[in-house]
């Protein structure tokens, strides 16, 4: 049997021919309402053909200038893995100068397969005095940090205005329709759309994503040939425009006007970050491929044809594109671009639920349900409550406003910052990334960042009509980015400095004393060395704790995706007769945490992995060990020193574990109150129960067979989770700004919030909670 392969050319056009469905969509319907926003305001006197042509060569030039020359030819470069965002970029600045504030950073972290770009190693490098001093400095830290949260946040503006925007100019043909007499219908119906594009985002885009490029390519394709038309008919000689000279005469002619209009005329380039948020999901040579043949041309001659109609029909400038189409094709370019608005959406819907997960990967965002099943794309997330907010949002926003110029205004807004704000890092990864002279990222700044200082300065003139709303989500949302970062980040200090001494275990004995319970005690902390309080305040109130303890700390590193087999890193703490373990399980910022992996047998096994390579001297051990730790996936014989079945008996599964000696600890007793419980929670019975047994009955030192039978026998008994409970105070004598932030704002957002349990996929059944106060 032969099967087929796809050769590179092949996979190289198919992820171009994708690529027009995500990436180029919300860039492909700029055209709704470049023109109509353009000329809504005081540019509205000016109805002559000098500034139609000076409005085109603005919009031809602003295109080529940061959509083609910027992301397409620079800022795709700039990815992190193959992945793109502004998540990449700090990432990338966080591994190649220490500036980040992820906490519990390790030396085994940098031996990552991922960790260092073979192109662009910084380990050899002398530091600047610019890097110096960004290392050095908190302060600089957390404006690093600030920046990219507040590039997050309008990741989040743009998620609430884009649906919005897209559907609400797709359905205003229906006014050229109706004689303008039926604005209410046209909201109505947009707010009809709006509802169920959101309603159905819990079921995925699996089954309809083969039809999105489709869609995009025909809308691009009829907008393509009725911008061709309309300069035949209307006006050929609009061609000269593309001229810069026409730039010159339109600000000459227009004034300061022309100023103020130039924030409509940046929403030609909306959508132009897509290229690089989405960078994951396919190549940059495909990316650059589908721009520049097909998608740039499309749009300017999209934009030269409505030029050329209205240079001719300048009181059509309210509705400027529909106005522009055939009478013969009004109806399907309006359900074409209707399909268009909504696959645009979907995108920028998407990349929200993306940068909501990634936010809270690095510790700067509430708590929420991220769901990701198994035949989804990869990457695509589905948050239930950023759905929800996002559509109610959006649909107040439609039904506020009611017309696209200001909802321009507060989009345009939004897009421009962001824009700003990836230039900014990029140009701190041009120095330190790339490790290119200061000068050249300096030079990269003033112009990129001009240009876009200047469509900022005229965005602000708009906040007064529809630009503060923009300006309001974005101020939200990165508060409640920052004072979640703030609060947990005081709680991980507060547990780094109450941490229990070391003295105070060995002390103890290996009883600790206290009752050692047959099972296995997963306790959750954000350590990644030492003991936390929640430990010993767990002791102090019940002085009993089980057989095996595994203290489990799950961080994030500045890497996308870690890989399965380096993820795991396990140590021992105390003596080997404490039987208390560590595992640290590492993820990286986009990584999805999967409800269907076996959290529990990974950990048993990578625990009897440690414990064998441990006798063995760690002479097999190829990975990197940081003090006690190993990566225990890396070595050769991972998954042969136990052999691994499951079984749909639960008595079976206890009772034939041990083939050599022993038996399961849970007795008759518990083991029936089990099954009843299980009986009143239906899910449980689809777990798998998973048997352990020795594939080597022979060892040099018996202290390791006994240690290994000890593990099987508490993974037989059973395995509970426990996690801290915690009521956070600032202290009495606090600042007040302090004890508003903690006790107000944090507070608020941590009662509101998923609980930790929810997050990590832990069984209700297994689940200790620990209380514990702290004050900060």
């Amino acid at each position: 049997m032969q099967v087929e392969t796809k050769s590179p050319r092949q996979e190289f056009l198919l992820l171009a021919y994708q690529s027009f469905g995500i990436v180029f969509s919300d860039l492909s319907i700029s055209p709704l309402y470049v023109y109509k926003s353009t000329f809504s305001g005081s540019l509205r006197h000016y109805q002559n053909e000098d500034a139609v042509f000076g409005a085109f060569s603005v919009i031809f030039w602003t295109l080529t200038l940061l959509s083609l020359f910027k992301y397409v030819i620079i800022v795709l470069n700039a990815d992190d893995n193959g992945e793109g965002g502004t998540f990449s970029l700090y990432a990338l600045l966080c591994r190649h100068a220490k500036v980040g504030l992820l906490p519990n950073h390790q030396a085994a972290d940098e031996e990552l397969t991922t960790y260092h770009d073979p192109g662009y190693s910084s380990r050899n490098m002398t530091s600047s005095p610019f890097k110096v001093f960004m290392e050095r400095h908190k302060k600089t830290k957390t404006g690093l940090l600030l920046l990219v949260l507040l590039g997050a946040a309008l990741v989040f503006s743009i998620g609430v205005l884009t649906p919005a925007i897209s559907v609400l100019s797709s359905i205003d043909g229906l006014q050229v329709q109706l004689q303008n007499r039926h604005t209410r219908m046209v909201v109505f119906l947009a707010c009809l759309v709006l509802i169920g594009h959101f309603v159905l985002q819990y079921r995925g885009t699996h089954r309809v994503a083969f039809m999105f490029a489709p869609v995009v390519i025909l809308w691009l394709l009829s907008t393509t040939g009725i911008g061709i038309y309309n300069v035949i008919k209307w006006n050929p000689r609009v061609y000269q425009a593309l001229s810069p000279y026409y730039i010159y005469k339109f600000f000459k002619y227009t004034g300061r006007d022309g100023w103020t209009s130039l924030a409509g005329l940046f929403l030609c380039t909306t959508g132009s970050e897509a290229m690089f948020a989405d960078l994951g999901q396919f190549t940059a040579g495909s990316i650059k491929l589908a721009f520049c043949w097909i998608v740039f041309p499309c749009l300017v001659l999209q934009y030269m044809g409505q030029a050329a109609f209205l240079s001719k029909n300048f009181s059509a400038a309210p509705l400027s594109f529909h106005a522009s189409i055939p009478d013969p094709l009004r109806w399907p370019v309006l359900v074409v671009a209707t399909l268009a608005a909504i696959v645009a959406s979907q995108s920028v819907i998407s990349a929200t639920f993306s940068t909501v997960k990634q936010c809270y990967a690095l510790g700067c965002f509430p708590r929420v349900k991220v769901v990701h099943k198994a035949r989804w794309v990869r990457g695509q997330v589905y948050i239930p409550e950023i759905n929800w907010v996002l559509m109610i949002l959006s649909l107040a926003v439609t039904v506020g406003f009611r017309d696209t110029n200001r909802l321009a205004n507060a989009y345009g807004s939004a897009c421009m910052a962001l824009t700003f704000v990836s230039t900014l890092l990029t140009s701190l990864v041009i120095y330190f990334v790339w490790n290119q002279s200061l000068f050249l990222a300096l030079l990269y700044v003033l112009f990129f960042g001009s240009i876009e200082i200047i469509y900022l300065s005229s965005a602000c003139m708009k906040i007064p009509n529809g630009g503060w709303v923009a300006l309001m989500f974005t101020t939200v949302f990165l508060a409640i980015m920052y004072v979640w970062h703030y609060g947990s980040r005081k709680r991980y200090l507060y547990d780094l400095h109450n941490k229990v001494p070391m003295k105070w275990i060995l002390a103890q004995g290996s009883s600790l004393g206290i009752v050692r319970v047959p099972g296995i005690g997963l306790l959750f902390t954000e350590l990644a060395n030492g003991v936390p309080p929640t430990f010993t305040h767990f002791l102090t109130n019940l002085p009993a704790f089980y057989q095996v303890v595994v203290f489990i700390c799950v961080k994030t590193v500045p890497l996308p995706y870690v890989h399965h087999k380096e993820r795991y890193l396990i140590g021992r703490i105390g003596p080997k007769s404490y039987r208390m373990y560590r595992c640290i399980v590492r993820n990286g910022y986009k990584d999805v945490p999967n409800s269907g992996d076996d959290f529990e047998n990974d950990i048993v096994m990578s625990i009897a992995e440690f414990i064998q390579m441990e006798a063995e001297g760690f002479t097999n051990l190829d990975a990197p060990v940081d003090g006690w730790l190993a990566v225990v996936r890396t070595s050769e014989k991972f998954g042969k020193r136990l052999a691994r079945s499951e079984s749909d008996s639960k008595e079976e599964s206890c009772s034939s574990s041990f083939p050599i000696t022993g038996s399961c600890s849970k007795s008759p007793a518990l083991q029936k109150l089990q099954s009843m419980y299980e009986q009143e929670s239906p899910d449980l019975n689809y777990r798998p129960r998973v048997q352990f047994k020795l594939t080597d009955t022979k060892f040099k030192d018996l202290r390791v067979k006994e240690e290994l039978l000890q593990l099987l026998e508490a993974k037989c008994a059973g395995v509970s989770y426990i996690i801290g409970h915690s009521r956070i105070k600032a202290k009495w004598n606090a600042p007040f700004l302090k004890r508003f932030v903690i006790n107000v704002a944090y507070s608020f957002l941590r009662k509101n919030s998923r609980s930790p349990a929810v997050f990590l996929n832990i069984p209700h059944i297994c689940l200790i909670e620990v209380g514990i106060n702290y004050y900060l």
